[in-house]
């Protein structure tokens, strides 16, 4: 038992040692720094947001982002299950800039472990699992979309393949019931994932159940509808505020589908930061830079062409081969196959994503590979080619990442404003609709520090309401702009001087006071600079 506990509690300690080199210096700054995007503000929010709406009466899904819409939430990936695993160091004080950066470099070492065990258990090497599980968690999109959370959150997608699996091989209850677990698990961490999983493991499992299996027909069957029945429950009721969400904004563009979908070079192009490959990157674009590396590719080929053509190696090739055709969206057939039938595919917007689960079957086939050169060989050649594997590996994905600081406390604006009686919230500038998203994602995640309700908002769709406010308050503070934030219920006015030009900012103050529109409650420093305060009358 003690053994049992020991072995997975030590791969996750190399993988997060690994994390720590490959992101490094980030560990350095863990408390104060992140990569400079507006999703780190995004992702704060929604830690904070979960923890905040666990522990008092508000709504999960009714977030006060775009008030007064509701199920604000669900305007984008509610990443639940980092949110809920995330709270208790909310709670506990942890500051929010290092609750994020752990939770985000905790995904990427849990990533390369869960990878570990599923090709450990296919092919019975370690080192097998190791190379495999770099792959996953370090090649060039994990840097790509290092801003994104819920993308580096993908260690159920391994698991869910091994849970399948096993449960093929035992016929046990609980290995069908641990598949069903990890596809919920992947979807309440992010969407989309959680969709491509559902259907790539659905074309492994039918591949992988007529002949890839111990257990009867009747008992593998049995376990495999059980975690299908799980799975189906869980995404089910999950999918309930989303639906009724999709219902008033509608489905993705066809032109974003196009724009974030992946080409031939995507697969040719690594991360700008890359130190051997980053002078390929601009055969790419931003979160389309998917090559795997030459050490991979070299391993997977020796896979292919050196180990006994198993069910399970053919079945691994063919998942990858679909998972890379589904990334080039509508322009293949698999994707516009479940674009035309699928509704919960029609809200999606970059398939280029589908590239994790290519680096993931890539890296089985890899780990095949390893295990196949090593087999039979003594224990100093083992080593010496798990080494020189290791290291080609890790030098071919080493990426260079620009950290910036972030707030950790209220600025003394917000502060203030948290010591007023509770009211709806408007920030300026107000963004307009073709330069979002301006300084939104940063008003959102400073609205922890208060919580109170803010028309301004930022997310993965913008509501329609929050777009005609946009326009309607361009003028503020004319007529037309102080009527829409009555309409909105706003009680208070935050104005951001160091936005403004000294004449712009001049003339507003001297309108608002003039038209006696406002009361000043002060001005106080913010993110930004200088800030005042206002209460509507």
């Amino acid at each position: 038992m003690r053994r049992r506990l020991w072995f997975p509690l030590a791969v996750l300690a190399i993988f997060s040692v690994l994390t720590l080199l490959m992101t490094w210096p980030q560990a350095q700054l863990l408390s104060s720094d992140a990569t400079p995007h507006q999703d780190v503000y995004f992702n704060m929010w929604r830690l904070r947001w979960i923890a905040h709406a666990l522990t008092t009466p508000a709504q999960l899904f009714d977030a006060n982002i775009f008030f007064p819409e509701r199920r604000t939430l669900t305007l984008s990936d509610a990443m639940l299950v980092e949110g809920i695993l995330a709270a208790p160091l909310t709670w506990a004080g942890l500051k929010p800039v290092l609750v994020h950066n752990l939770m985000l470099l905790g995904a990427i070492a849990g990533s390369g472990a869960a990878m570990f065990a599923l090709v450990r258990y296919l092919t019975g090497s370690r080192g097998a699992g190791l190379i495999a599980g770099i792959v996953f968690a370090f090649a060039p999109y994990r840097f790509d979309h290092y801003m994104h959370m819920e993308l580096q959150w993908a260690m159920w997608s391994p698991l869910a393949f091994l849970a399948l699996h096993r449960a093929y091989d035992t016929g046990q209850w609980r290995y069908g019931l641990a598949t069903g677990g990890c596809m919920a698990l992947q979807m309440l961490s992010s969407i989309y994932y959680g969709l491509f999983l559902a259907t790539l493991l659905g074309i492994g499992a039918v591949l992988l159940f007529p002949r890839d299996r111990r257990a009867s027909v009747m008992v593998a069957g049995r376990v495999m509808v059980a975690g299908a029945v799980l799975a189906g429950v869980i995404c089910f009721l999950y999918a309930q505020p989303y639906l009724r969400t999709h219902e008033r904004v509608g489905d993705r563009p066809v032109d974003q589908l196009a724009a974030f979908r992946a080409t031939g070079g995507s697969y040719l192009s690594a991360t700008p930061g890359s130190w051997l490959y980053g002078d390929t990157a601009t055969r790419g674009a931003p979160e389309r830079h998917l090559f795997p590396g030459i050490t991979a590719l070299l391993l997977a080929i020796v896979g292919l062409l050196l180990v006994v053509p198993s069910r399970r190696v053919i079945v691994y090739l063919l998942l990858m081969v679909a998972a890379f055709e589904m990334s080039f969206g509508l322009r293949g057939y698999l994707f516009s196959f479940l674009y035309d039938h699928v509704s919960a595919f029609r809200g999606l917007r970059a398939t280029a994503r589908l590239g994790l689960f290519v680096l993931m079957f890539l890296g089985v086939l890899a780990g095949f590979g390893y295990a196949a050169l090593a087999a039979g060989r003594p224990r100093l050649w083992r080593a010496l080619l798990l080494g020189g594997c290791v290291t080609l590996l890790l030098a071919e994905y080493r990426t260079s990442l620009e950290l910036t600081p972030f707030s950790n406390v209220a600025p003394p604006i917000y502060k203030m404003l948290s010591h007023q009686p509770r009211g709806v919230l408007a920030e300026f500038p107000f963004p307009r609709v073709h330069e979002l998203p301006g300084p939104d994602a940063e008003y959102s995640y400073l609205s922890t520090f208060h919580w109170f309700p803010l028309v301004n908002g930022y997310s993965g769709y913008y509501p329609s309401s929050y777009l005609e406010r946009a326009e309607r308050v361009r003028s503020f503070p004319s007529q037309a702009a102080m009527i829409q934030l009555r309409r909105d219920m706003v009680q208070y006015i935050i104005l951001h001087h160091s936005t403004y030009r000294p004449s712009v900012l001049n003339d507003i103050r001297t309108q608002l006071v003039r038209d006696a529109l406002v009361v000043e409650v002060g001005t106080f420093d913010a993110a930004d600079g200088p800030a005042t305060l206002y209460r509507m009358r």
